[in-house]
């Protein structure tokens, strides 16, 4: 008899094997008094863990592959970063030396405080950065309380072609894992945003998160399908669901196979319509990757890691150089630069909160709120972008725009910029494209406005799907309600699309959406020909805009945007992705 458990696809892909349960619970920590005479004993010991941990992920860091997707060694990176870091190293040796206290619990009250400030974050993917916190910290502690932070048995060797059912994974033990040729894992926890996801997508690893207490239904040794795309987990399969599943498998192998094809030649529809693919990119380091895509440039460049694990915003310089680095990177593509969307209660500037505490940090002080809040900080920043303009082409987007006045403002901010870069000589784009993100209804509802006083848009589906539908599509007990289809969302971004055709600027799509090939032709549909997305999903959608026929779409396409029944809504976006021919 079939079980079958649900959770959040987070990366495609069927795979079939025996169940690996990976019990890797949070080491169990203590609070007791140190000895006067200890303290710094107590400290060197921090240090000490600090240290292994710190050679451990050095030593995973230089097993990956040369050949191996950016991402691998980006996320150890960030984890690498993260423990040189004042707030996990200082801080806890700070509380040892003032509370008395011992170095397992100083260093988890760091992660608890570190944890809330990341909880309290509008912005889902920055929100998820919590779980690199956890791992990190939990990494130390193996080492404090002797039970080394290795993952258990990922490396005994004893993993291939295994499905890893564990309550979370860190992206090192991912990497290991994926080293040992494991077919698939599925986690109680995580999100689609997650480092671990999203490394597993570029590792190609099928991949389930939110599956809640899935070791209870689950046995090791125990033969399990995992579908990738929908979410499912199968156990205790008869034969015929195993052959559909084997064969399903295949397939899909054959088609990311067959998308090599599609590296070169133009991105453009069969009856000749042009459309512009780009790559959203988050660290400098993401770019080599993307520069050996066939990505026509970088749709969106998040700005928010430079702030982030910091006592102090990064300098003019700093930010300089991490911005020439990517536009250099490219080779003369566009990209562009989202200026700083911190979240309401991020502590920045010397550790001093810039906000005050607020009820809904949703609607806070955070992206350009903030900016425009802070414009010495602000200033900083567009100074960077701008001297970097000098050597590439580079757009300025600014994000949560909801009122014409805010975006006077930016701009107003920018022009003091350019006229003191031109009082010190120093060079940059004089004709510099500024744009803005329709992230919220508002903003949607009035794009012709901003359309008038932009160089382009930018719809960013993930944040305006959750306003508008007022739902975290994080939080386990409402994301079932994330629908992109809803007729709301979808006549938000047809209003977008008009609005920039009727004022001919263009109007590109960066959130997920532009990512998910179950959408391709649906947007196309409503007039959308610029996508930004995740580099590895670039040569799928290419594929499906390579295929299609904009004049044999169903001419009922545009009745999705009255359709409020959703299956029905499904049933039409199938009928629109079968219509190829």
């Amino acid at each position: 008899m079939n079980l079958e458990l649900q959770g959040v696809g987070v990366s495609r892909g069927i795979a079939i094997g025996k169940a690996h349960i990976l019990f890797h619970n949070k080491p169990d920590v203590e609070e007791y008094l140190v000895d006067e005479k200890d303290i710094e004993k107590e400290v060197q010991r921090l240090q000490a863990a600090n240290e292994q941990a710190t050679i451990q992920l050095r030593s995973i860091r230089n097993t990956i592959p040369a050949n191996a997707p950016a991402d691998v060694s980006s996320f150890i990176d960030t984890h690498l970063l993260m423990l040189q870091a004042s707030s996990l190293t200082q801080v806890p040796m700070d509380m040892i030396r003032n509370r008395r206290c011992n170095a397992e619990w100083a260093l988890q009250l760091q992660r608890d405080a570190l944890i809330n400030v990341f909880d309290e974050m509008d912005d889902p993917y920055l929100r998820t950065r919590r779980d690199d916190v956890d791992h990190v910290v939990n990494r130390i502690l193996r080492f404090l309380v002797n039970e080394h932070a290795r993952a258990d048995d990922v490396t005994e060797g004893k993993l291939k072609g295994r499905i890893i059912i564990a309550e979370d994974l860190t992206p090192a033990d991912t990497m290991l894992m994926q080293h040992q040729g494991i077919a698939a894992f599925v986690t109680e926890h995580g999100g689609a945003t997650s480092h671990t996801t999203i490394l597993a997508r570029s590792l190609g690893i099928p991949a389930i998160v939110g599956v809640g207490s899935l070791r209870r239904y689950i046995q090791d040794n125990e033969t399990l399908i995992i579908d990738g795309e929908t979410g499912t987990l199968i156990a205790g399969s008869d034969k015929a669901t195993l052959l559909e599943y084997s064969q399903r498998r295949t397939d899909f192998k054959l088609h990311i196979a067959s998308l090599s094809r599609y590296k070169s030649g133009p991105s453009q529809t069969r009856d000749g319509i042009d459309i512009t693919l780009q790559a959203n990119a988050d660290l400098a380091e993401d770019i080599t990757a993307i520069s050996n895509t066939i990505a026509q440039g970088v749709g969106l460049y998040r700005t928010e890691f430079l702030y982030m694990n910091r006592a102090t915003p990064p300098e003019e310089e700093e930010q300089l150089a991490a911005y020439r680095k990517v536009v250099e990177g490219m080779n003369n593509q566009p990209v562009t630069i989202r200026t700083f969307d911190l979240g309401a209660d991020k502590t920045v500037d010397g550790g001093r909160n810039l906000n005050q505490a607020t009820t809904n940090p949703a609607l806070g002080l955070r992206a350009i709120r903030l900016c425009l809040k802070q414009p010495a900080m602000f200033r900083t920043q567009l100074r960077a972008i701008l001297r970097a303009s000098a050597f590439g082409k580079i757009k300025i987007m600014f994000p949560m725009i909801s009122t014409i006045h805010e975006l006077q403002q930016a701009k107003h901010q920018l022009e003091l910029c350019k006229k003191e870069l031109i009082q010190e000589g120093l060079e940059f784009d004089h004709h510099i494209e500024t744009g803005a993100m329709i992230e919220i209804p508002a903003s949607a509802i009035c794009a012709e406005m901003f359309a008038q006083q932009t160089d382009f848009l930018s719809i960013g589906t993930n944040d305006l799907i959750q306003y508008t539908l007022a739902i975290d599509r994080i939080d386990d007990h409402v994301n079932y309600l994330y629908n992109p289809l809803h007729p709301a969302v979808l006549n938000l971004i047809k209003m977008t699309l008009d609005a920039g055709k009727k004022h001919n600027i263009p109007v590109s799509m960066c959130g997920e959406m532009a990512g998910d090939p179950r959408f391709t032709r649906l947007l196309l549909a409503l007039g959308l020909d610029n996508f930004s997305m995740h580099p590895n999903v670039l040569l799928e959608i290419k594929q499906i805009i390579n295929e299609t026929d904009l004049n044999k779409l169903p001419e009922n396409s545009l009745d999705i945007l009255t359709i409020s029944d959703a299956l029905e809504a499904e049933l039409l976006v199938e009928e629109i992705n079968s219509s190829v021919h």
